[in-house]
């Protein structure tokens, strides 16, 4: 046995130590844990290069692209068929399609990333202190979430948007005030399980508040199920983001938004389908990565399941 491989050994050893020497060995055994369970998922692990391969695109977008995604050659480059030139052919304003749909990818991460951060920690904050305050508290807030939930989300963000008028910041207002309700029924759900657990009432008979028992030790206790959930919910944000941006309420011209372009190639799909098709086989790619994704993280962040 070399000297690496002992190395090795010893450091799986010390993570999967069954009495761990400090909070930090015990994370990052937790962590190191899920990560096997995760890797071993190959369709997880394929939808984890998916995102990953987004970011970058994102990220390249102004390298990747070969040409401009808001100008083009209306006169000589229009409804272009895909070719060597064009990859993804270009649409009735002669502008590259591969080139809008590589920026369109900012704005698909632009919408989702500002979802979650907006969505969630309302979800979160609602469904905790629900299932821990109980009682008229709970009764009010869950009476409001199911308000939210009565309405199909597409729908309500429909109404909301009408309301504050078209644009991308205002459709990913709408879609965030749509979003929260599944989230705090997740964290109400966690919490009722918790609350009456000897760990809280340890802390309780240390004196702690209860802002601080739902602020330091209930919350963390829900995120893993809330990062989950997030996940698997991206598709959805993208697909209602794109429906905005097809009814002309979420991203406007010449922004090169996923939904818009589908909305702007409709009229040509019998003839010219790859105005159309290529944003949407992207939409297509990225709801299954992030559904893949959601799949294999709710697997190794499931803490019922034994490690394999």
């Amino acid at each position: 046995m070399t000297a690496t491989h002992a190395g090795l050994l010893s450091r799986r050893d010390w993570l999967l130590s069954e009495r761990p020497a400090s909070r930090m060995q015990a994370r990052l055994g937790r962590a190191y844990v899920a990560w096997r369970r995760f890797s071993a998922n190959r369709l997880a692990f394929l939808g984890l290069l998916i995102i990953i391969a987004l970011l970058v695109v994102a990220a390249l977008a102004d390298v990747l692209a070969p040409y401009s995604p808001t100008f083009g050659d209306l006169k000589g480059s229009r409804l272009l068929a895909p070719s060597a030139e064009h990859w993804f052919g270009t649409d009735d304003l002669g502008r590259d399609i591969l080139s809008r749909v590589i920026f369109g990818s900012r704005w698909t991460l632009y919408v989702v990333i500002l979802v979650a951060v907006i969505a969630a920690p309302i979800g979160l904050l609602v469904g905790t202190v629900a299932g821990y305050a109980g009682g008229w508290i709970d009764a009010i807030l869950m009476r409001i979430t199911d308000i939210f939930l009565a309405f199909p989300k597409l729908i309500l963000a429909l109404a909301f948007v009408a309301a504050l008028g078209p644009g991308i910041e205002n459709a990913v207002l709408a879609i965030a005030i749509t979003s929260w309700p599944p989230y705090a029924r997740i964290a109400r759900a966690e919490t009722l399980t918790v609350r009456n657990s000897d760990y809280i009432k340890a802390v309780q008979l240390m004196g702690a508040s209860p802002f601080r028992i739902v602020l330091r030790h209930i919350m963390p206790l829900c995120i893993s199920s809330l990062i989950v959930r997030v996940t698997l919910d991206m598709a959805g944000i993208i697909l209602t983001a794109a429906g905005l941006g097809f009814l002309g309420l979420g991203a406007q011209p010449p922004l090169p938004e996923w939904g818009a372009m589908i909305a702007s190639g409709r009229r040509f799909v019998l003839d010219q389908w790859w105005v159309a098709g290529a944003p949407g086989f992207a939409i297509l790619i990225v709801s299954l990565g992030f559904n893949l994704l959601g799949d294999g993280l709710r697997d190794a962040l499931d803490p019922r399941s034994g490690d394999q």
